[in-house]
């Protein structure tokens, strides 16, 4: 239960900002769009400016561009066709499925087609009703698109270091945690808690996912806020290291399966993986304290588990073992990648050739 309602603290926390920024688009789209140009269909305004803020945490800029982008190209085919054989269900139909292939031929993200054909859907079944409807629907689109814009990156933009924080933080509590406890049971050659665990560090690929998509909102608003410019630095240094944590995570994930195999199997595993397992845990959580603070990476416990996993080579171990060795030295070479070695440096370190 504890765990629970921290994690929809956690959510609440992150997203608390969103909502208060999709909040403040939507009224001020609105009022730009009823009260100060008086434009028809006003609704499609806020509703333009809500999908842009809460559809993506990041590339709101981009998403702007193609919400604008889907809505002309509706408009353009809708129209088309609505001159040329009226309305009805069957040409409204027709439109749709015109729309979305226009838009695929030429390469659009999900997000235009999807306004495209929901712009095709309205001028199909709504243009009867109300003429011209075209112009005030891409007019409203791109004032609820730039107002979202405004509101995200002037208004009320993220703190992107914060964003940073939280998100990554959140998805290395649950690295790390998931590593020492592998480790101990590896240590007591318990294969059930070693599969639990594996079972978890899997699981924890979706939230890890999203940190990413945090990290991509941070960049942004770091980029483009002038509150936050001085922020840059930080945001981008973590951008830089975050494909070697990816890598990190993946392999140590792979350590675990095959040390898991190897206990089934029989093997012998040395006690120095253990360790260098909870040496890697560590550093993973250190390496991403100094990131954050702009410290220079502190690799101690990188090191300390490069020679662990070496005496654990070094003891003479089979199969499946080997392969968790492996596994470990490149997650070992990610994390020092992620700290600013070179790849062929990194790879020679910790005993694996330039290649790999």
């Amino acid at each position: 239960m504890r765990r629970l309602t921290r994690e929809v603290y956690d959510r609440l926390r992150t997203y608390l900002v969103v909502a208060l920024q999709a909040g403040l688009a939507a009224g001020l789209s609105w009022f730009l769009a009823h009260d100060v140009l008086q434009l028809k269909q006003a609704v499609f305004a806020p509703a333009a400016a809500v999908g842009t803020v809460a559809a993506s945490l990041g590339d709101r800029v981009r998403r702007t561009a193609e919400l604008i982008g889907g809505v002309i190209l509706g408009v353009l085919v809708g129209q088309m066709i609505i001159n040329l054989i009226g309305v009805g269900p069957v040409q409204t139909g027709f439109i749709v499925a015109l729309a979305i292939s226009v838009a695929v031929a030429f390469r659009g993200s999900g997000a235009i087609i999807v306004q495209a054909a929901s712009t095709a859907v309205l001028l199909g079944t709504i243009s009867p009703l109300h003429q011209h409807l075209g112009v005030p629907r891409t007019v409203n689109a791109l004032i609820g698109g730039l107002t979202a814009v405004v509101v995200a990156l002037l208004l009320l933009p993220l703190n992107p270091v914060r964003v940073v924080q939280r998100a990554a933080g959140r998805t290395l509590d649950i690295f790390t945690t998931e590593l020492s406890a592998a480790a101990t049971a590896i240590a007591e050659r318990n294969d059930r808690q070693l599969e639990e665990t594996h079972r978890r560090l899997c699981a924890a690929e979706q939230p890890k996912q999203q940190g990413y998509g945090s990290l991509g909102a941070a960049l942004e608003v770091a980029r483009l806020s002038p509150w936050h410019r001085r922020r840059r630095a930080v945001v981008q240094r973590y951008e830089r290291a975050a494909q070697h944590f990816d890598q990190a995570y993946t392999s140590s994930r792979e350590t675990v399966r095959w040390a898991l195999r190897a206990m089934r199997a029989g093997e012998s595993i040395p006690a120095h993986l253990p360790a260098s397992i909870e040496h890697l845990a560590q550093a993973v959580r250190l390496l991403h304290r100094d990131f954050v603070a702009m410290r220079e990476p502190d690799i101690e416990r990188v090191e300390q588990g490069i020679r662990e996993v070496d005496r654990a080579a070094a003891a003479g171990v089979q199969f499946a073992a080997q392969v968790a060795i492996y596994q470990q030295r490149l997650a070992l070479s990610a994390l020092l990648q992620a700290a600013g070695a070179e790849q062929p440096e990194a790879n020679r370190r910790v005993g694996l050739p330039n290649e790999v």
